[in-house]
């Protein structure tokens, strides 16, 4: 049961409360940002991963802006690559769960299990 919490419903509550919290900000009067809905919902996920490679220094305030707009893009662009992959990492483990409980084993499979 504390696999289940920790790896199915907690990530994904966590993902799902922050995409529903991003898609009124998407909504505009001509249609839907997707790309800005992309690097909403990816922001949180990948800036960790961005803000490690750029950091503004040496630069004016104007450059620093810049420099942080610009891993804010980067990384929201990344974090929704990351976001794709957490989806997946959680089907797969459904899948997991879902073939433990009926006594077939997911990693090891015979070939005469196949045929």
């Amino acid at each position: 049961m504390k696999r289940v919490l920790f790896k199915i419903i907690v990530p994904v509550l966590i993902l799902v409360l922050w995409i529903l919290m991003c898609y009124p900000v998407c909504q505009q009067e001509n249609g839907f940002d997707y790309f800005l809905f992309w690097i909403m919902v990816g922001f949180p996920y990948g800036i960790r991963k961005m803000c490690m490679f750029l950091i503004p220094k040496n630069f004016g305030i104007a450059g620093s802006i810049g420099v942080l707009a610009f891993n804010g893009v980067i990384g929201g662009l990344i974090g929704g690559i990351i976001v794709i992959a957490r989806m997946i990492a959680v089907f797969v483990e459904i899948i997991k769960i879902i073939a433990g409980t009926s006594g077939h084993d997911v990693q090891k499979c015979d070939r005469r299990d196949i045929m």
